[in-house]
């Protein structure tokens, strides 16, 4: 057996490890990384880099086709336009193996050393490596570990994976388009999946088994987005549960709150009810780490129960968000190399790719109030932007939430075309403790939906311009 050792052993090169195992090399500890598969981890290769890609592209058709049939409305005038899928996939794949590769060099510039295969514990500090290419199996011993190890699509007892139905994986490498698309979750991936199929040119249906779309959001920020999804002809079914598929496989058995059964035809269904961490495979049970039910619980430095083990991102639990992972490896390898760290982030940002997008930061107004902060609150409408309405994209607004007292921001939400773009700006307000005052006297560019920011923030002192 083919014995090595090191100073941090990462076990997986997603988000979390690969940024951790970098950070690592960098800050001169010898370091291994193992993965079995390509790296980047769910995010880059099955997640939110492909998904991005044919969100972008579906937008692009809806637009192009959106055009077509309002010639009044931008003068452009197009003929025939079509989607080849297959082409999408391909162009797709280009992005997610540049950037699959571009990592890969990273680690190696970081002189991190990177083994292909499945880590297995045999206890705290050592791993046994079988390789892919059936040559003898490594040991590798470490002083410190990195577990992060990720998560994968969860799976419905009545609605298992195989055949017509599938995970947010296989969706996105679907090389042509279902005529009917059943969304089994209402959830961010399946709003994101469900939309780009629908513009691509499939009848999708969502089944949503709470009594909105996007749960975990407020209803204020989740209209523009239900109404959207009309717009494009999206069906959404709240309040329904899927409970199998039907016994001649042509479609799904649906199950509404009065109890009544029908069956949903679908040449294709997603199941998109969220994510769990992969705890199996890995040797956990050789591991005493507590647990918070399926993830590992961690401490403010990210450290395990276990001396010496640390773990990052989706293992870890909620919010499984892959800046949150690379924040987490980049806080742990410098905790290692002995610098004073702790995980002390005033806010995370949380963004839906629907249409238009989503992005929270911080507490809600009911939020804040549940907390005991007497608020105030600014909001500034897109229809008033002179950039959206350039644009065509007006349906939406920022919210601004803040102390009373001393006008401390609390939080920030927003609804809107591209409005991702703005989550750092958001964040950097609350993480900097910046006051409405800080916000509404910088001067934003004219004109920019970021204006929109500014305008909130007056308008939460009494202060607006242009409302």
């Amino acid at each position: 057996m083919n014995q090595q050792s090191c100073t941090v052993l990462v076990v997986g090169a997603g988000p979390g490890g690969y940024t951790a195992a970098i950070r690592s090399g960098q800050l001169g500890l010898k370091t291994i990384v193992v993965e079995n598969a390509k790296a980047g981890g769910t995010c880059l290769n099955i997640g939110c880099i492909p998904s991005k890609a044919l969100i972008h592209a579906a937008d692009l058709y809806s637009k192009v086709l959106e055009s077509a049939s309002e010639k009044t409305k931008f003068g452009i005038h197009s003929e025939n336009p079509r989607i080849e899928l297959a082409e999408t996939i391909r162009w797709k794949d280009q992005i997610v193996h540049r950037l699959s590769s571009g990592i890969e060099g990273l680690l190696e510039k970081a002189g991190v050393q990177r083994v292909q295969g499945w880590a297995r514990f045999i206890d705290g500090k050592t791993v046994v490596v079988e390789t892919p290419d059936s040559g003898p199996p490594m040991e590798i011993r470490a002083e410190y570990i990195i577990l992060a190890t990720g998560s994968r699509p969860v799976e419905l007892r009545d609605l298992p994976f195989g055949g017509k139905v599938i995970s947010s994986t296989e969706a996105l490498s679907l090389t042509s388009l279902p005529e009917k698309l059943v969304v089994v979750g209402g959830g961010y991936i399946g709003l994101e999946l469900g939309s780009a199929y629908q513009k691509f040119g499939s009848k999708v249906t969502i089944v949503e088994a709470t009594d909105q779309i996007l749960p975990n959001f407020d209803a204020e920020l989740v209209r523009p987005i239900s109404r959207r999804l009309k717009q494009l002809g999206v069906t959404v079914l709240t309040g329904a549960m899927a409970i199998g598929m039907a016994d001649d496989s042509k479609g799904v058995m649906i199950k509404t709150a009065d109890n009544s059964i029908s069956e949903l035809p679908a040449d294709q269904v997603v199941v998109t009810v969220g994510r769990a961490p992969v705890v199996d495979g890995w040797g956990l049970e050789e591991l005493d780490l507590d647990r918070n039910g399926s993830a590992v619980s961690v401490d403010s430095g990210c450290r395990t129960s276990m001396s010496g083990v640390f773990a990052v991102g989706d293992l870890t639990g909620e919010p499984m968000l892959a800046h949150r992972a690379m924040a987490q490896g980049s806080l742990v390898a410098e905790i290692i190399a002995g610098k004073r760290r702790r995980w002390d982030k005033v806010a995370i940002p949380a963004v839906v790719y629907s249409d238009p997008e989503i992005v929270t930061v911080g507490l809600s107004p009911d939020q804040a109030r549940q907390e005991g902060f007497e608020v105030i609150e600014g909001r500034f409408p897109y229809s008033a932007s002179g950039r959206a309405l350039t644009m065509s994209d007006t349906d939406g607004f920022i919210r601004v939430v803040a102390r009373a007292d001393n006008h401390l921001v609390l939080g920030i939400q927003g609804v809107g075309a591209d409005i991702s773009e703005l989550s750092s700006a958001f964040t950097l307000a609350l993480e900097m403790a910046a006051r409405l005052e800080d916000i509404g006297e910088t001067i934003h560019a004219h004109p920019t939906r970021s204006e929109a920011l500014q305008e909130a923030s007056l308008h939460a002192l009494g202060m607006a311009i242009h409302i």
